[in-house]
C-alpha cells in the first residue's frame, strides 16, 4: 500500500512536513497546499519558500496548483520543471467558497467544456507528469460519469478521488458507490481519499476495496501522525513520541514566524486535530485556544500530555 499525505492549507506546509516524515518517515509523497499561478509568472513568497527543494530534503513532494488557466497552469509547471519536480498535482477538491467562486478547485468540474478545454491545453504543452485531486461534482455526485469520460481522455499520473461533491464540504459521508464505478471505468490509476481516521476505518475500506494499493490521508494523519505506522506495523504512538514530534513542529515555527501571536495561530489550527486522540480534552483545549503567550500556551500542552491519555483507535 502506498500512502500519500494530503495537502491541508495553513497546516501541512514544509515545516510540519519536515517534522513529520523525521519521525515517521512512511509517507510515499507529500502534496504542498495549493499555489495559484500568478500571471507575472512569479511566485508568492509564501509559496515558493514552501518548496524550495532545500526546504524538503529527503522526502517526494508534489507540488498543487490550483487555476482555470491554461497558461497559467503550463508557465508554472515549467519553472517547478526547473526546480527539479517531476509531477504537478491540479486542486479540482477545494470546496471553499471563495475559490468555488471563481470557478476553481471543485468549482471547475461545474464548467465541464472548459476543463476538458483546459486538460487538452496542458496535457499537450507540460513536461511534467500530471495528477488530479477532484470530487465527485459540484452539486450532484452523477456529475462525475460524466466527469470521468473527460479525464479518461489524458494520460494523468494518477487520479485522487475525494468521494464527495462541493456542497458536502466535509460533511455527510463519501460516496463509495460512485467511487466503486470510477475504480470499474478509470483508465488512469486510482488513489482513494477521504475519512480513513483509524485502524478500524481502514481494515474496513480495505476489505471493501481490496484492489486500491494507494490512499491519501489528510485529517486523519493530522489527528494522529504515526496512523500511516499503525496501518502498516501495527505500532501505535505513544504520548512521548507524539509530544516529542509536537515540539519539532512548534520549535520549527518558532525558528521562521515572529512574535507569539503568529506561533500560536499555527499551533492552535495543529490542535484542532490533534487533541482528537485525547480523552475527555475539551477543558484542556479551551486553555490552548486561550493561550496569548508562549508560556501560557506551553503550561496548557503539557498539562494535556501529563493528564490525558490516548484514546483506542
Amino acid at each position: 500500500m502506498k500512502f500519500y499525505f494530503a495537502p491541508m492549507e495553513g497546516l501541512t506546509g514544509y515545516i510540519y512536513r519536515n517534522a513529520h516524515h523525521a519521525f515517521f518517515n512512511n509517507v510515499d509523497k507529500y502534496f504542498s497546499p495549493f499555489i495559484v499561478p500568478q500571471q507575472n509568472e512569479s511566485f508568492k513568497t509564501r509559496d515558493i519558500n514552501d518548496i524550495l527543494p532545500e526546504h524538503n530534503q529527503g522526502l517526494v513532494l508534489i507540488p498543487q496548483l490550483l487555476t482555470n488557466n491554461a497558461k497559467d497552469f503550463i508557465h508554472t509547471s515549467k519553472k517547478l520543471k526547473r526546480m527539479g519536480y517531476n509531477e504537478i498535482n491540479l486542486n479540482l477538491g477545494c470546496p471553499s467558497g471563495t475559490v468555488v467562486s471563481k470557478y476553481k478547485g471543485s468549482g471547475f468540474l461545474a464548467k465541464r467544456e472548459e476543463l476538458d478545454l483546459f486538460l487538452e491545453e496542458i496535457f499537450a504543452h507540460v513536461e511534467t507528469k500530471i495528477s488530479i485531486k477532484t470530487r465527485l461534482g459540484k452539486d450532484q455526485p452523477e456529475e462525475f460519469y460524466a466527469l470521468i469520460e473527460i479525464f479518461n481522455k489524458y494520460p494523468m499520473e494518477e487520479l485522487i478521488i475525494h468521494p464527495r461533491i462541493q456542497k458536502d464540504f466535509y460533511k455527510n459521508t463519501p460516496n463509495l458507490n460512485i467511487f466503486r464505478d470510477a475504480l470499474k471505468v478509470s483508465k488512469n490509476p486510482v488513489c482513494y481519499n477521504g475519512d480513513l481516521f483509524t485502524i478500524r476505518e481502514y481494515k474496513e475500506f480495505s476489505a471493501d476495496f481490496p484492489t486500491v494499493d494507494t490512499l491519501m490521508l489528510g485529517r486523519g494523519l493530522l489527528a494522529n501522525p504515526g496512523l500511516i505506522s499503525e496501518i502498516s506495523n501495527n505500532v501505535k504512538i505513544d504520548k512521548k513520541m507524539l509530544k516529542d514530534f509536537h515540539d519539532k513542529v512548534y520549535e520549527g515555527y518558532q525558528g521562521v514566524l515572529f512574535g507569539d501571536k503568529n506561533v500560536l495561530y499555527k499551533m492552535k489550527e495543529l490542535w484542532f486535530y490533534m487533541i482528537q486522540v485525547f480523552s475527555d480534552p475539551a477543558k484542556y483545549m479551551k486553555k490552548i485556544r486561550k493561550s496569548e503567550r508562549l508560556y501560557d500556551y506551553d503550561e496548557a500542552v503539557s498539562s494535556v500530555f501529563r493528564e490525558l491519555e490516548l484514546v483506542e483507535t
